[in-house]
């Protein structure tokens, strides 16, 4: 009975049960998208990444009507 309680306590990690919870409403690319938001390195790096690709749109465009 104890080793049965030892492997539930084990399994039942207290920082995964929301993402556990998300997975198991399928919301997990919302939690996701919200948790990385709030992150200021992380909304940096999204941001960082939209404006090269942002640029890169825009130069290849701009290339290809120049040439």
């Amino acid at each position: 009975m104890d080793d049965e309680k030892d492997q539930n306590d084990q399994a039942n990690w207290k920082g995964l049960r929301e993402i556990d919870r998300a997975i198991s409403e399928n919301r997990l690319t919302s939690y996701s998208w919200k948790k990385a938001l709030v992150d200021r390195w992380a909304r940096a790096v999204i941001l960082a990444a939209a404006f090269i690709l942002i640029g890169f749109v825009v130069f290849v465009i701009v290339q290809d009507v120049i040439l």
